[in-house]
């Protein structure tokens, strides 16, 4: 599997979620989209978005929540 994998980037995107799980959602789920935003390339995004447009099947709650807050933010600066 290819670190650019959309299965990989579930995967990675995954562990972020499990990582700030702890701290409760209202936190995690901005530390979630932080992590992404800051350490993810563009290209990284770009395809996890379209999987999140897909259904974003595999990705748990938060980090589908951070995923969608993300995403929106980066279209209003657009």
């Amino acid at each position: 599997m290819s670190h650019n994998s959309v299965d990989r980037l579930v995967y990675m995107a995954n562990q972020i979620g499990k990582f700030f799980e702890s701290q409760g959602d209202d936190k995690a789920v901005p530390g979630i989209a932080d992590h992404i935003r800051k350490f993810w390339d563009p290209r990284m995004r770009k395809m996890v978005f379209a999987h999140l447009d897909a259904g974003g099947a595999g990705l748990v709650p938060n980090v589908l929540e951070a995923l969608s807050t993300l995403k929106q933010a980066e279209q209003e600066k657009a």
